[in-house]
């Protein structure tokens, strides 16, 4: 079996899980109106991840390892204090070979291409092997880092990556962590497609109108020791539409595929899932994609959440920030309402969860889709006794 055993959450509304999710549970949301021309031209929404707060945790982590370089960017410090906090609650050895990284990110550093950051840092750093590199060696691990950059279904796909690292016997522990930016890049190319919303978005509601942006780092330790832990890797799944570079399939056969890979996997059947963490970016057709591979697999009547209405779209980070939050809702058995969300405004009748719900959660479900036709789910459950 391979163990979820510890996890963080660096983003706006907290620098740990837990305070992510009590943020969550009191239907706080981390976007607001930015108005940064450094970052673009005009206002926008989006989720940013406090400065001063950043540099606190992380001048008191720096001191307790020692530099490989002289100086970290922004989104390195963000990877750099979530590993530390989500090793903090493992007795994870990071430094042993039987410990393995991967990294998951979609634009890595690129924003240090931006005029204002020309020169602070050598040619090579804009690289995503190269951010990976400077993240293993800042806490001495011994293994090349394992780089996954596939558009916004990275997270998961990282999370199963590991999975596979340990069932090979190789690796005893792996760390996976991810982040992304709001960069000028990043919001320019979604400005570009006219996909960002005016408002905090709205998955899966009659009157959304398209993303919000968010930045985080977010770090979830896999092992083959439970260490005290009882939820587990069931299986995971990928899949790719072949529909559109930007366009998910309008049949949802990707996500479908991906899914039932992941139930294949898992060797359950889709009447044992108790909850789905959707990806629910609150795009027209992504949000409409998934309810049609929900209702492919008859999922229509279990509960349904995104969190990207509180934390915007994490890109890289969503898929590790989201399962995050779904493994706490598992701990605490308790199920996060989706905000934003008012009225269906999808074709196919599936069950948004409108109120936070106390419940058993056994199996979970977690979804992703990307540019490309990217799509990728994942499976998570409690150890039972007979197991």
């Amino acid at each position: 079996m391979v163990f979820f055993v510890a996890d963080n959450i660096v983003s706006s509304l907290g620098m740990s899980t837990k305070q992510n999710f009590i943020s969550l549970l009191n239907g706080n949301t981390g976007i607001s109106l930015v108005e940064n021309k450094a970052i673009y031209n005009e206002p926008f929404q989006a989720s940013m991840i406090n400065d001063k707060k950043l540099e606190k945790y992380y001048n008191i982590i720096s001191t307790k390892y020692p530099h490989s370089v002289s100086k970290h960017t922004r989104l390195e410090k963000m990877l750099i204090v979530s590993v530390d906090e989500a090793l903090s609650k493992s007795n994870i050895d990071i430094t042993s070979n039987k410990t393995g990284i991967v990294l998951s990110t979609t634009k890595g550093n690129i924003n240090l291409l931006e005029p204002n950051q020309k020169n602070r840092f050598p040619a090579n750093r804009i690289s995503l092997w190269k951010l990976g590199d400077v993240i293993r060696k800042f806490f001495g691990n011994p293994n090349m880092t394992i780089v996954i950059s596939n558009a916004c279904i990275s997270g998961v796909l990282a999370i199963n990556k590991a999975a596979m690292m340990i069932q090979s016997k190789k690796f005893d522990n792996v760390v996976v962590t991810g982040a992304d930016m709001v960069s000028r890049f990043v919001v320019s190319g979604f400005m570009s497609f006219l996909s960002l919303s005016s408002e905090p978005c709205r998955p899966f509601d009659k009157d959304r109108n398209g993303l919000s942006l968010g930045e985080a780092a977010s770090t979830i330790i896999l092992s083959s020791n439970p260490n005290g832990n009882s939820l587990i890797h069931r299986g995971g799944g990928s899949a790719n539409d072949a529909n559109h570079i930007s366009g998910p399939s309008r049949t949802g056969e990707g996500s479908f595929i991906a899914i039932n890979k992941a139930l294949i996997e898992a060797d359950i059947s889709s009447s044992e899932i108790d909850h789905i963490s959707s990806h629910g970016t609150a795009t027209p057709y992504n949000d409409e994609m998934e309810s049609i591979a929900i209702d492919r697999h008859k999922l229509n009547k279990v509960p349904i959440n995104s969190i990207k209405g509180y934390l915007g779209h994490t890109l890289g980070a969503a898929g590790l920030v989201e399962t995050s939050i779904l493994l706490e809702e598992m701990r605490m058995n308790t199920l996060i309402k989706s905000a934003g969300f008012e009225k269906l405004g999808v074709s196919k009748d599936i069950s948004i969860i409108t109120q936070n719900q106390e419940t058993e959660i056994t199996t979970c479900l977690k979804m992703a889709s990307g540019f490309g036709g990217s799509n990728a789910s994942l499976i998570i459950s409690k150890v039972v006794n007979d197991e």
